[in-house]
């Protein structure tokens, strides 16, 4: 998996800061823009404290996900206030071997690895047997598994990042799109300390929302994220 921060809202924090301060204020946008940092810090924790989210929606922040597996993509895209470019099975051809994503439950037992591999292998061959047949990719490709790898570029706004991350980086979300949300997440804080230094799974801030599904290692969580 790889995943990169692409590019996002140029000052994220100062235009988030602004967009809140207007809300407030009478003066121009300008004015509002021009602010020093002084107090920014202050000011934008109050913010999200009070639960004022809207404002953190002028901030997008994109990003190159490579790696995947199809089933991974399949669980992002539910997350439908973003913006999503994938790769495309009709149009990209699997002639070539596809790379595919390997469970570690399945890795670490050579006897089922093998086994897996192997079925990797016979859908390799089918593949390539219907191309060779004359069969267009976009009706070859529904042979292709779940675990074949994909590629997307994917923009959110920071609000729905922290909702995004609220969700995907519990210990309860499937262990290949918790991997991805935390290394999101580190690229965020990177990026936009304050709009995300408090940002991860739920239980953060409180009482872990899964309720009698929780992990039970709030503790252990987060020092994991404040650690990141």
């Amino acid at each position: 998996m790889r995943v990169s921060l692409l590019t996002h809202t140029p000052d994220p924090e100062r235009t988030v800061a602004a967009a809140a301060r207007l809300c407030y204020s009478d003066a121009a946008i300008g004015e509002l823009m021009d602010r020093g940092a002084g107090d920014r810090a202050a000011f934008l924790r109050k913010i999200l404290s009070l639960g004022h989210l809207s404002v953190l929606e002028h901030a997008s922040f994109t990003f190159g996900i490579e790696g995947i597996s199809r089933a991974c993509s399949h669980q992002l895209v539910r997350h439908r206030i973003a913006s999503y470019s994938q790769q495309s099975q009709r149009y990209v051809s699997q002639r070539a071997r596809f790379e595919a994503v390997t469970p570690p439950s399945i890795a670490e037992r050579p006897e089922l690895l093998a086994r897996y591999e192997g079925l990797l292998e016979q859908i390799h061959q089918a593949y390539g047997e219907f191309l060779d047949a004359g069969i267009a990719a976009e009706d070859a490709r529904f042979v292709l598994p779940n675990a074949a790898a994909t590629k997307l570029v994917v923009t959110m706004n920071a609000r729905e990042l922290r909702h995004f991350f609220a969700l995907r980086c519990c210990r309860r979300a499937q262990w290949e799109i918790r991997a991805m949300a935390v290394e999101m997440l580190r690229l965020c804080r990177q990026a936009a300390p304050l709009l995300f230094a408090d940002a991860g799974p739920g239980c953060l801030a409180g009482r872990c929302p899964e309720g009698a599904m929780t992990c039970g290692e709030m503790a252990q969580v987060r020092e994991e994220f404040s650690q990141l």
